[in-house]
C-alpha cells in the first residue's frame, strides 16, 4: 500500500499488492483532503513543498508514479478510516527533521514512526510569523492553548497579517463597522485586481510608480524654440455670441500661488490659444477650441479650471467613498490622461487641489484607494471612468467643469457611446448646470454636429489653419515602394544619429517587428501599441523621453496629445487613413515653437486617397509639394471628394451658415444663459 499527495492538495491512496488474489496493482482505492496516517508505508510524496533534496528537477520521490495510476473523484472506500491534518497553507517553512518518533501537527493530531522510515525523510513543518511559533492548538491567532483567539492579545494572525486594526482596510484606529471605507470594501477592492472571470487567481496588477515630489521633476517643461515669438502672427477667430476680449499676460488674471506655479514652469507669456480661451472659461461660457498642435492647449483649460476652484474655496477632500470630482477631464489615451494629470499637479502645486487620474491596464485597487483619500480634479479614460461609476466609487453629480481633450476623437473614434453614458446616465448634471469645454487641432463638420449635443451656447475658437500643420515642422513626402521602406528608414537613422526619432505604423504586430529589426540592426528602439501591457508602455515611453532609446516605434496610441520634449525628426513608415491623423502624427514635433522635420512614406497602391489632401496642407504650410504628389492627387481627385477641400477638415464654424450677420451671432444650442463674469474675478 502506498500513500501520497498529489499537486492540488488531495491526499491519494493506491493499492500495490494482490488482495483476495485479485490484482488490483496501482488502483486508487481513497481521496481525501486529509493525508494518511504516519508510517511506514507513505513511500511515494508529490509534495510540491517538500525539502527533501530529491526534489530537484523532479516532483517525485523514490519510485515513479504507478503506470495504471487513475483516479475518480469521490471514489472513497468508507472502510478505510484516515486520521492525519489539513494541508498546511502559506507560512509553514521547512525545518530540519526530528530525531524524536512522535510529532505533534497545527491540529494536535499524529503520531510518526522514526523519520528513517520514509523512503525521503520526512521533515517536520512549523508555521513562524515574525519569529513566533504558530505551531500549537487553540488559539486562532497565536496557536496557544488555554484560550480562544477572540480573548487573544496577539497582534498577528496566523495568516501573519496584523489583527489590531480594521478588519476592512486594515488601519489601526477603528473597527470595521466604522469604516470609511463602507460602500466598498477594501479587500474586495483589491480581489477585483486578483481574480479573472472565471474566478481563477491570475498575476497581479500592474501598479505605476508614484509622481513625483521634488519639485525640479514637477516643473520640468519643454523649452520654447526660436519661433515662439512668432506665434503672436497667428490668426486668431471667435465666432459665436458675445465673446470676451482676450487677455495679454498671465498676471491680467492670475495670482497667488498658481500665478507663482505658472512661473515655476517658465510659462512666461500665453499662445494665442491660452490669450484667448482663458478669458472665455473664466467667463463661464462653453467652447469648441481648435488650435494647431503644440500650441498650449492643456494649459489652456487647466490654469482656468484651477483657479475657479481656488476661488470657489473648494473644501478639503473627506477620505471616504464615493468622491465627488468638481472637474472631469476625459482623454482617449492613457497615456495622454496621465500627461494632463501631470500639468495639473504641476499647477495645483502646494494648493488644497487634489487630482487623480484613472485609467485601464493598471490595478483597480490601487486607483480606488487613491480616489479614496480624495479628488477634485479627476483625469481619465472613458472604460476605467465608467467602471468606477458603476461600482458607485466616483459620483458626478457635482461636477462643474466636464471637459473632452482631443474631442473629435472621442466622438469619432468608438468612444461615442461611452461619453454619452458618462454624461447621461451617471448622474452629472445637464449642459445648463455645467460647463463643457472640448479642445483638438481637428473639428470636422460631423464632429461638431456631436459635440452640439454636449454643449450650451458655446463659443468656436479657431487659431491658425484650422486644421492644418504646424509651420515649424519642415514635411518631406517621399514615394517609397513597400520593399524599400525599411533601407529608406534605416538612411534617415543613420543620417540623424542620436535625434529623437518617432516612427508611426499602421498596425500594431508591425511595431514589434519594425523594433525588432531595428534592434538587431544596432538601433536602440523600443515599440509602444494598445496591445502591450501597460507597464510595458510607460516604460517604452519613460525610456523615450530620458533618451535611453532614440527611436520609438508607435501606432496612433501616440499621436494624440503627448507632450514629448525634443524629439526632432518624425517618421510616418505608413500613412494613416486620414489626414487629420496625420497632422495629429507631425505634431508630436516643432512644439512651442520649436523647429522639427517629419518624413512620410508614400505609396501609390495605399496612399491615394490622401494624395489631394497632403497637397493642400503643404501649400498651406509653405512647404513644397513634389511634382508627382500633385500628379497623384490630380488622378486621385477624379474619383472621389477631399475632406480638406470641401470645408469638412480641420474646424471651421458650421454654425456660420445659419447665422444672420446683422445683429451678431445667435446661439443654436437651446439652454439657459451663460454666467456673467463675477466682479472679483477682474482684476484689472
Amino acid at each position: 500500500m502506498a500513500r501520497g499527495r498529489g499537486r492540488g492538495l488531495a491526499f491519494l491512496e493506491f493499492n500495490n499488492s494482490n488482495d483476495n488474489g485479485n490484482n488490483n496493482n496501482g488502483q486508487v482505492i481513497q481521496r481525501s483532503p486529509l493525508p494518511p496516517t504516519a508510517s511506514s508505508q507513505f513511500e511515494d510524496c508529490w509534495d510540491d513543498d517538500c525539502s527533501s533534496s530529491a526534489q530537484v528537477g523532479t516532483n517525485s520521490y523514490g519510485r515513479a508514479t504507478p503506470d495504471n495510476f487513475s483516479y475518480s473523484p469521490g471514489e472513497t472506500d468508507s472502510s478505510l478510516q484516515l486520521t492525519g491534518f489539513s494541508s498546511s497553507p502559506t507560512g509553514w517553512e521547512d525545518q530540519a527533521s526530528s530525531s524524536s518518533s512522535h510529532y505533534q501537527n497545527s491540529n494536535g493530531y499524529g503520531n510518526r514512526a522514526d523519520s528513517s522510515s520514509s523512503s525521503h525523510g520526512f521533515k517536520r513543518r512549523e508555521r513562524t510569523t515574525n519569529g513566533v511559533d504558530r505551531t500549537g492548538g487553540g488559539c486562532f491567532k497565536c496557536g496557544d492553548s488555554g484560550h480562544f483567539a477572540r480573548e487573544c492579545s496577539s497582534t498577528f494572525s496566523q495568516s501573519g497579517s496584523s489583527s489590531s486594526g480594521c478588519y476592512k482596510c486594515g488601519e489601526s484606529g477603528h473597527f470595521a463597522r466604522a469604516c470609511p471605507m463602507s460602500s466598498n470594501d477594501s479587500r474586495t477592492i483589491d480581489n477585483q485586481d486578483q481574480m479573472t472571470l472565471g474566478g481563477s487567481r491570475r498575476e497581479a496588477a500592474y501598479i505605476p510608480p508614484p509622481p513625483p515630489e521634488d519639485e525640479e521633476t514637477i516643473f520640468k517643461c519643454v523649452p520654447t524654440g526660436i519661433n515662439f515669438s512668432k506665434y503672436d502672427e497667428i490668426p486668431v477667430e471667435v465666432s459665436g455670441r458675445a465673446a470676451p476680449a482676450n487677455m495679454l499676460s498671465f498676471e491680467s488674471h492670475f495670482k497667488g500661488l498658481l500665478l507663482t506655479n505658472i512661473h515655476r514652469a517658465k510659462y512666461d507669456k500665453p499662445t494665442p490659444v491660452q490669450k484667448n480661451a482663458i478669458p472665455i472659461i473664466h467667463a463661464g461660457r462653453d467652447l469648441m477650441a481648435c488650435a494647431q498642435t503644440g500650441s498650449g492647449k492643456t494649459a489652456a483649460f487647466v490654469l482656468p479650471v484651477l483657479n475657479s476652484l481656488l476661488k470657489s474655496d473648494a473644501q478639503v477632500c473627506r477620505e471616504s467613498l464615493p468622491q465627488y470630482p468638481h472637474v472631469l477631464v476625459v482623454a482617449p489615451t492613457r497615456e495622454l490622461a496621465v500627461q494632463i494629470f501631470m500639468d495639473t499637479r504641476k499647477f495645483a502645486y502646494g494648493t488644497n487641489i487634489r487630482s487623480a487620474v484613472v485609467y485601464g491596464g493598471t490595478s483597480v485597487g490601487s486607483q480606488a484607494r487613491t480616489l479614496h483619500v480624495g479628488v477634485h480634479f479627476l483625469v481619465g479614460t472613458p472604460g476605467r471612468l465608467l467602471d468606477f461609476i458603476e461600482k458607485n466609487t466616483i459620483n458626478l453629480s457635482k461636477v462643474k467643469h466636464f471637459i473632452l481633450d482631443e474631442a473629435d476623437r472621442m466622438l469619432d473614434m468608438g468612444f461615442e457611446p461611452s461619453i454619452r453614458k458618462i454624461v447621461k446616465d451617471s448622474g452629472m448634471p445637464p449642459k445648463t448646470q455645467r460647463q463643457t469645454l472640448m479642445f483638438s487641432a481637428t473639428f470636422p463638420d460631423r464632429i461638431q454636429e456631436l459635440a452640439a449635443d454636449f454643449l450650451n451656447d458655446y463659443l468656436f475658437l479657431t487659431v491658425g489653419m484650422v486644421g492644418g500643420a504646424c509651420t515649424d515642422v519642415e514635411q518631406i513626402i517621399l514615394q517609397v515602394n513597400r520593399q524599400e521602406k525599411r533601407q529608406k528608414l534605416c538612411s534617415f537613422l543613420d543620417e540623424f544619429g542620436s535625434d529623437k526619432t518617432l516612427v508611426f505604423v499602421e498596425q500594431k504586430r508591425n511595431a514589434d517587428f519594425l523594433a525588432s529589426y531595428l534592434s538587431q540592426n544596432s538601433y536602440r528602439t523600443t515599440s509602444i501599441h494598445g496591445d502591450r501591457l501597460q507597464r510595458e508602455r510607460e516604460e517604452a515611453l519613460g525610456e523615450f523621453k530620458n533618451g535611453v532609446t532614440p527611436i520609438l516605434i508607435a501606432t496612433s496610441v501616440a499621436a494624440r496629445g503627448l507632450d514629448i520634449p525634443n524629439v526632432n525628426l518624425v517618421v510616418n513608415y505608413d500613412l494613416p487613413n486620414c489626414v487629420d491623423e496625420y497632422v495629429h502624427r507631425i505634431g508630436r514635433t516643432g512644439r512651442c515653437g520649436n523647429v522639427g522635420r517629419a518624413i512620410s512614406f508614400y505609396s501609390s497602391d495605399s496612399d491615394s486617397a490622401l494624395a489631394k489632401d497632403l497637397t493642400k496642407i503643404l501649400s498651406n504650410a509653405q512647404q513644397n509639394v513634389p511634382a508627382w504628389l500633385e500628379n497623384e492627387a490630380k488622378m486621385s481627385s477624379c474619383g472621389g471628394s477631399s475632406n480638406y477641400y470641401n470645408g469638412s477638415f480641420g474646424g471651421r464654424d458650421r454654425r456660420k451658415e445659419k447665422f444672420d450677420y446683422g445683429g451678431g451671432w445667435q446661439p443654436i444650442s437651446n439652454g439657459a444663459p451663460p454666467a456673467s463674469i463675477l466682479e472679483d474675478e477682474c482684476w484689472d
